[in-house]
């Protein structure tokens, strides 16, 4: 038998969604598989020198997907997702894959079952349809002024037209190409595959149920690489590690410092290259624009961030817990299941004022029950699981695939 062909689509929205392909690419036996990995070209620096094939990606431009989920707007519109399609499909024809993978990739839910290719995406389980949503009240121009209580209220009657809303541009694709409903649910929408694989801890998330269509693969934790010297992470006393990313706030860093500082914490900080507004005082307090992140939180003790999961799954896969100051729905999403386990802190980033940092800052120091929390998830879910996870249902969905053609 033959190596069964892997084509992965890394959508360029997020880094996070060029990484995690990335990574379970990388993790396959390359005698049993042959992955090809189809990514933005902007993110070419990142796939030098893999011992696979790399092709370039036609993806909406990372700041209008920014600035559309600063608005409130759908994430991708028609017009855009009729030319994925396209693109999707002359990458298909031309690989002729035995199975695809892709990280928020919409168009596939359209795109692969027009090859009849078994579809399996990488998704986080906060939008899974086995989950009921409540969904949270992002941070909007209005909300830093407004009460959260009533403005939640009001979002939460609201939020149901505002899916269906964003749903539309999927719905309307799929109808064109003569596929079904999805029923304007978002969560179908974000997810739809033969086979869902949730990047997150299962012990964060019990309300979800596995099946023949949805599993849990476990948290995708990636650093890049560096070749600088890292010896001042293992001073004495205790490390917090502060990155807000590429979507943060920076000057949110500059209310943290001083109560760490105060605390005789040390403290590192990356900036992805985001200028401060201010300069630390004490030689305890390093700024760099990156480090490898996991390597970082190896030392730390506290990890500050916006409560995406990509920081918050280095932080928990090392044991440490977690101050989420949380912006869009995915951090909320992502920080409510955090704090629910008891392994951190949700902060609303417009709400994130002196006191109420300190506050907790203070109790995810002292209160050890978070840190206990924290390695427990740890120790669950071991790295080299994943990809034996994924070589095993890739394998699956290709045997089931040939018995359906049969």
């Amino acid at each position: 038998m033959g190596k069964l062909k892997v084509l992965f689509f890394a959508e360029g929205a997020t880094l996070a969604h060029v990484v995690r392909p990335l990574m379970l690419a990388k993790g396959l036996n390359l005698t049993l598989f042959e992955p090809v990995l189809c990514r933005p070209e902007n993110f070419s620096k990142l796939t030098n020198d893999l011992p696979f094939q790399v092709l370039d990606l036609d993806c909406q431009d990372g700041s209008i997907f920014a600035q559309r989920l600063d608005h409130g707007s759908p994430l991708y519109d028609f017009q855009t997702l009729c030319h994925y399609v396209d693109s999707d499909l002359a990458l298909i024809d031309r690989e002729k894959p035995d199975v695809i993978v892709g990280d928020f990739r919409l168009s596939l839910s359209v795109s692969a079952r027009l090859r009849s290719i078994p579809y399996i995406s990488i998704c986080d389980a906060y939008w899974s349809p086995e989950r009921a949503l409540n969904p949270p009240l992002p941070v909007m121009s209005f909300t830093r002024y407004a009460p959260i209580a009533l403005s939640q209220f009001l979002f939460r009657r609201i939020a149901p037209f505002a899916f269906r809303f964003h749903a539309q541009p999927l719905e309307k694709l799929r109808a064109k190409f003569g596929l079904p409903s999805l029923g304007n649910d978002l969560r179908r929408c974000y997810t739809d595959s033969d086979l869902r694989l949730f990047a997150n801890f299962p012990e964060l998330f019990p309300e979800v149920s596995t099946h023949a269509g949805a599993d849990f693969i476990g948290p995708i934790a990636w650093s890049p690489e560096f070749a600088g010297d890292l010896s001042f992470l293992a001073g004495e006393g205790p490390l917090t590690y502060i990155t807000m990313g590429s979507s943060g706030n920076p000057q949110v860093i500059e209310k943290l410092v001083p109560i760490l500082e105060s605390l005789g914490s040390r403290i590192v900080i990356t900036t992805a290259g985001k200028p401060l507004s201010f300069v630390p005082k004490l030689p305890t307090t390093g700024v760099f624009d990156y480090l490898p992140g996991s390597a970082v939180c190896q030392q730390a003790s506290l990890v500050i961030c916006n409560g995406g999961s990509p920081t918050t799954n280095q932080a928990l896969s090392c044991g440490v817990p977690v101050l989420g100051i949380a912006q869009n729905m995915d951090q909320f999403l992502n920080m409510e299941a955090i704090a629910s386990y008891g392994a951190g802190i949700l902060i609303r980033a417009d709400r994130a004022e002196h006191p109420r940092l300190s506050e907790a800052i203070n109790t995810l120091m002292r209160n050890t029950g978070f840190t206990f929390r924290a390695q427990e998830l740890a120790s669950s879910f071991r790295g080299e699981e994943i990809s034996a996870i994924l070589a095993k249902h890739i394998a699956s969905q290709h045997q089931r695939n040939k018995s359906s053609l049969a």
